[in-house]
């Protein structure tokens, strides 16, 4: 008999690509994909779309969406209130395990797995140890389209954001920036691919520069350690993507 299983979905590349991986598993059965929301913005935290187009995601892969509404800028504690009341409804439903994408974070998957233990859920993590420049080339040579919609500029400038990633984006990478965007380099909006029964039509809108406050623990993708309320000294390209 399959687990049940809910998908941790960011909208992303690493969030597609494990996907698709699990339905080609026999072993787990996805009821939904579980997305955070800011509730102010109406958007995916830190990736920065807006909700119409990860319900546009969830309709053509053919998964309910399950959306998790979070403040800007959450307490630890507020963060893992509203997660675990989400853990705990599903658990009910019979979900009994998370699906992550990450890939080599290991401080991040302690923190899920921790989390996770609390409430009777196991963790799975079906790209983890895979060299990321393997990764992004079966990536796209399964025909997976993939827009960078944010970008940090502690590592890349302006001109990445709103890019296909494609050969071209790959080699034009600095050295020190992982071609998954692993540590936070870059976010992306998946629209197509094998796991989608058709194309997510979207505009490219406007783009813009922000800077945050930092974050209060760097436990979870949402939010990050710090001890202190200052601001970022570097900011975040984001490209706007809108509903068609």
């Amino acid at each position: 008999m399959k687990k049940k299983a809910l998908f941790n979905w960011s909208s992303g590349k690493d969030s597609a690509f494990a996907l698709c991986k699990i339905m080609q598993d026999d072993k787990f059965e996805v009821q939904c994909l579980l997305t955070s929301i800011s509730e102010q913005f109406q958007r995916v935290s830190m990736h920065g779309i807006r909700v119409e187009l990860v319900q546009k995601q969830a309709e053509s892969i053919g998964l309910p969406l399950e959306i998790m509404s979070i403040p800007e800028m959450p307490s630890m504690e507020v963060y893992e209130e509203v997660l675990t009341k989400t853990l705990l409804k599903l658990k009910d439903e019979g979900v009994t395990h998370s699906i992550f994408g990450d890939i080599f974070l290991e401080d991040l998957r302690k923190y899920r797995e921790d989390q996770l233990h609390l409430v009777g859920f196991e963790a799975v993590f079906p790209l983890w140890k895979i060299p990321t420049e393997e990764l992004i080339q079966d990536f796209i040579q399964l025909g997976f389209k993939t827009i960078v919609v944010c970008v940090n500029e502690k590592f890349l400038n302006k001109s990445f954001v709103g890019r296909v990633i494609d050969q071209q984006f790959i080699d034009d990478l600095p050295e020190n920036v992982d071609v998954c965007g692993e540590n936070g380099e870059f976010h992306t909006f998946t629209f197509d691919g094998p796991i989608f029964a058709k194309p997510v039509s979207f505009e490219i809108g406007e783009i813009v520069y922000r800077k945050y406050e930092k974050p209060k623990t760097d436990s979870s993708e949402e939010v990050c350690d710090t001890k202190d309320d200052t601001v970022f000294d570097y900011g975040f390209w984001y490209c706007d993507l809108i509903e068609q």
